[in-house]
């Protein structure tokens, strides 16, 4: 193990360590050793600011005693650290020194290749050179395996497969990760490259919608993690993807909680902007449309990805034509493949919202492909079928739509995905009733509601509860345009907003006056806000 890390091992409080240390320091001078262990107790105790100083000491110590090969390990996990926090060149700096000092004298170094080449190659990812890094990273990995070096060997494995999923070839990146988090769990690894591995897998799974891995190694870790005293497991962008974790679980109030505190100062803006995002999907699902509006606009100020948030809060708004208008440009700009899948699932929802069943039946057809693909996670394939299903209700062929909703139904159960499930569980219950199934729609509708209500969806509660009181048998669609309505929008203003003719907006309203049984629009606004349509 190189010098400066410190075994995984069993239980240990960090804090004290940290505490005793740093009362040590004030009174004495640290040595070399203590400077690295402090350094890693600071890290693990969420005080990176401290770190650089610690180890650039201990350096510089070392060199002072003459003992360059330790120097050069603590410097090569100073430009670690270095290269995580966004400081490059400082990183490089450091690189370059000892490179300089190895090539005036390599028998001062004991097996100095395969770190200099691990940190070569880190430099290179960390500025979006993965083609080149790549290949680094395996040599250093195989030079670390010969000299039993785990700590450098799980690094270089990591790295490796953080460059395999930004080349193209994400589910290879994953099973690389696999391989690297069963040393992790089983080997005596450093804690500070614990952690370090942990976020990037988790930071993959959650990208590609992986839930099940993701949860599978988060709870692989969560035992050591409790026993670590002191230790802040989470951080920057890790601490995000564990709200998301959360948020798919259904604990809402704890990951909004998490997401909150990630987006205060003195965040890195990307950081910031994730957890931005996050609270703005939190609050959109509960219902909190406003707040929801606000968080979406402090992720675009971070520099963010706000969709297909953002898309999905204009939807909600009933503003189709933006929320269309705004999907079409993710991916291949176009409205074509090359979207992530969340953004195609939801240019399945909105199409149908739409009534555009053409674009509906493209973004379904793009989402199945995704899916259909091997080894691909079963959220993804939930995704699909719930899509599928929508589809195929819209179209009137409600036992096929069934089908695909059932298997959507299960795959969320497995996944213990409480909210999507109980959205599919309302269209199963709207298949049902098109097939004379009533009791089993009622029952399917009340399970759905339950769980909305428990998550503090209120959004989803008001759209089932609306669905029965406005019973009547509105349509989708004419509750859509009566919402609307209920604004005091003209037919053109609503035809616009729903990229619909105003021929067809007239013949809704219609209807609408038809079912309910009145005769004029005052009286259809009165309607909508006497049953929470408005």
């Amino acid at each position: 193990m190189p010098s400066g890390t410190t075994a995984r091992g069993g239980p240990h409080d960090w804090l004290a360590e940290y505490t005793t240390l740093s009362g040590l320091a004030q009174q004495s001078s640290l040595s070399c050793a203590e400077l690295e262990r402090l350094a890693v107790a600071a890290f693990l105790t969420g005080r990176d600011d401290e770190v650089t100083g610690l180890r650039e000491c201990a350096v510089d110590r070392y060199l002072a005693d003459g003992d360059v090969d330790r120097a050069f390990r603590c410097a090569f996990w100073l430009g670690f650290h270095l290269e995580n926090t966004g400081q490059h060149a400082r990183a490089a700096g450091w690189l370059a020194k000892f490179e300089r000092l190895i090539s005036q004298d390599p028998g001062l170094f004991e097996s100095p290749d395969g770190l200099l080449i691990l940190g070569r190659a880190a430099g290179l990812m960390m500025t979006g050179r993965f083609d080149e890094a790549l290949p680094l990273f395996e040599v250093s990995r195989a030079h670390a395996q010969r000299h039993g070096d785990v700590d450098a060997a799980v690094l270089a494995g990591s790295g490796a497969a953080n460059c395999t999923e930004m080349l193209g070839r994400p589910l290879d990146a994953i099973a690389m990760l696999d391989e690297v988090m069963v040393d992790v769990v089983a080997k005596p690894v450093a804690p500070q490259v614990v952690g370090l591995v942990y976020c990037s897998m988790i930071a993959l799974c959650m990208k590609y919608l992986d839930i099940g891995r993701a949860r599978e190694w988060t709870q692989a870790l969560a035992q050591w993690c409790d026993e670590q005293s002191g230790l802040v497991p989470y951080r920057g962008a890790c601490t995000v993807h564990r709200a998301e974790l959360l948020q798919f679980e259904g604990a809402w109030p704890q990951a909004e909680a998490i997401a909150q505190t990630a987006s205060r100062p003195p965040a890195d803006p990307a950081v910031a902007g994730l957890a931005h995002y996050r609270l703005a999907e939190i609050f959109r699902l509960r219902g909190r449309l406003d707040a929801a509006e606000d968080e979406y606009r402090a992720a675009a100020r971070d520099g963010c990805e706000v969709q297909p948030g953002l898309a999905l809060l204009r939807a909600a708004q009933g503003r189709l034509a933006a929320a269309q208008s705004a999907l079409d440009r993710v991916g291949s700009g176009d409205g074509g493949s090359g979207a992530p899948p969340a953004v195609v699932a939801a240019r399945i929802e909105i199409a149908l919202r739409r009534g555009d069943l053409n674009a509906a039946g493209r973004a379904v057809d793009e989402l199945a492909g995704l899916a259909d693909a091997p080894g691909t996670a079963p959220y993804l394939r939930a995704l699909a079928a719930h899509g599928a299903g929508s589809l195929l209700l819209t179209q009137g062929r409600a036992r096929p739509a069934l089908a695909d909703l059932r298997r959507a139904a299960a795959l969320w159960s497995s996944l213990d995905a409480p909210y999507e499930a109980a959205r599919t569980r309302v269209l199963i219950a709207d298949a049902c009733d098109a097939l004379g199934d009533a009791d089993t729609a009622m029952l399917e509708r009340d399970t759905a509601r339950e769980a909305f209500n428990e998550l503090g969806a209120a959004g989803d509660v008001r759209a089932i509860d609306a669905g029965r009181t406005a019973g009547a048998g509105l349509s989708p669609r004419e509750i859509e345009v009566l919402r609307l309505l209920a604004t005091g929008a003209t037919n053109r203003a609503i035809a616009e907003s729903l990229t619909l003719s105003e021929k067809t907006v007239a013949r809704h309203v219609s209807n609408i006056f038809g079912k309910l049984g009145i005769n004029s629009r005052s009286a259809a606004v009165a309607y909508a806000y006497e049953h929470d349509l408005a």
